[in-house]
């Protein structure tokens, strides 16, 4: 009886589990040979970004992979018109693949985006114009809000009742600021102070590895104030500008953003988590201009807000770094308002940019209006427009990307601790500006 019942059932039976099973090693075996399409296309990836980085300076950021390709990049050096080609055939590959499996995709998606970025990049670089709406998409994947400056017009009425005086508002603004500066040799002391509880309160909430550090470096001559060099091995090269007198709010905003929970965090969790357990090489490479500059930039900006919500900035720059500054701790608060009104100036620079990389205004027009609406001398307002011809459409990353940054968090929850572990996941999971926002 038992052999006649499996005799009855069996062979039916036999033939669907044949098939599932060769359905499933068909799937296994199609994503494995994805897999290895990916690694090849992310190694030569890397490799002409390498390449790229001769010729584009600015390009790469920070470079995690082996010497030898390095070396290789510069002692096999493709011409330009070749090297741009080579990486549009690469863009073409990638957007040839199926994708199956969901982990795959990511990653797929992901490297597709940088890609397209370094195809931008490299059309550039032969002479291929693009206008500043065209580079956001392409490079930053976003798009530009119709600015009107009349808007920006509005907030100066209100910081000029706050900064009452004759003659022109942002020389006013630029003297009325100076009053913040920390004297020299009190610099390192209030930044290291800032730094250090910018670290205390990020770590309540990201775990980092324990070997993770920082080296911090004062410079002079840049067109920004300060930078992160991401060194590799869980370190960072940490440098602040001081060809102009810091301000007191500075300390903090630096010590978030260059540090914690911004770009050192972001560049730790990067190389541990993409490059080291998952061993996608393409994470080797971190190019500056890349549609991840704009979650860098964004989650860096929106990390001060996170690390010090509603009023804790103010109250602890009052309480503990004015008085280390040696100044007067009664007036921090009328400098926060101030900061509150011009952080609403903060696209005006997306603005300009836009305007002068598209030939629409001069460049005098672009210092005067970058002048007037950074309300800042006009050496800094030169230094302002040096950055925006150096790095183009990048501008947009500070304002348009703390933006979707902010609005992304907010979605995924609205307690603080919450709102860190959103955005730690943030910071890996290969989301970018389209994604974010749908």
């Amino acid at each position: 009886m038992i052999t006649t019942r499996y005799r009855q059932f069996s062979i039916p039976l036999l033939f669907s589990l044949m098939a599932l099973l060769c359905g499933c090693a068909a799937v296994e075996k199609k994503s494995s040979d994805t897999a290895n399409v990916l690694n090849q296309a992310a190694e030569h990836y890397v490799k002409l970004g390498l390449e790229l980085g001769e010729y584009d300076k600015d390009f790469i950021d920070a470079y995690l992979g082996p010497d030898e390709w390095k070396k290789r990049a510069k002692a096999q050096l493709r011409s330009k018109q070749q090297l741009a080609s080579d990486i549009s055939q690469l863009l073409q590959k990638l957007a040839a693949i199926d994708v199956v499996n969901q982990n795959l995709k990511l990653r797929h998606k992901a490297l597709f985006r940088n890609v397209r970025a370094m195809d931008v990049r490299a059309r550039m670089l032969v002479g291929e114009t693009f206008t500043f709406a065209e580079e956001a998409r392409l490079i930053y994947d976003t798009s530009i809000p119709e600015y009107d400056l009349t808007k920006s017009d509005q907030t100066l009425s209100e910081i000029n009742k706050l900064v009452p005086g004759e003659g022109d508002l942002a020389q006013r603004v630029d003297a009325f600021r100076k009053q913040f500066a920390i004297t020299e040799g009190k610099v390192s002391e209030v930044v290291n102070i800032a730094i250090a509880e910018c670290k205390k309160r990020s770590d309540k909430y990201i775990t980092l590895p324990k070997d993770e550090r920082f080296e911090l470096e004062y410079v002079t001559n840049k067109s920004w104030s300060g930078y992160n060099w991401y060194q590799g091995d869980n370190k960072s090269l940490m440098q602040i500008n001081q060809d102009f007198p810091m301000q007191i709010e500075r300390a903090i905003v630096l010590g978030c953003h260059e540090g914690y929970p911004g770009h050192h965090v972001w560049n730790v969790l990067i190389e541990n988590n993409l490059l080291n357990k998952k061993g996608w090489v393409e994470y080797s490479i971190f190019p500056l201009f890349s549609p991840y500059a704009l979650i860098a930039e964004g989650s860096a900006n929106y990390g001060v807000e996170l690390a010090f919500p509603d009023n804790q900035k103010v109250l602890y720059e009052r309480n503990v770094l004015f008085p280390i500054a040696g100044l007067d701790p009664t007036t921090a608060d009328v400098l926060d308002k101030l900061n509150h009104l011009t952080d609403q100036l903060s696209h005006s620079i997306t603005a300009t940019a836009q305007l002068y990389l598209n030939g629409e205004i001069s460049r005098m027009q672009a210092i005067e209006q970058r002048r007037k609406y950074a309300l800042v001398s006009q050496q800094k307002a030169e230094q302002s427009v040096r950055f925006i011809e150096q790095y183009r459409a990048y501008v947009l990353n500070y304002n348009v990307g703390k933006d979707i940054v902010s609005a992304y968090i907010s979605k995924q929850s609205q307690d603080e601790a919450g709102k860190w572990q959103a955005f730690e996941r943030m910071l890996t999971e290969l989301s970018t500006a389209s994604d974010m926002l749908d």
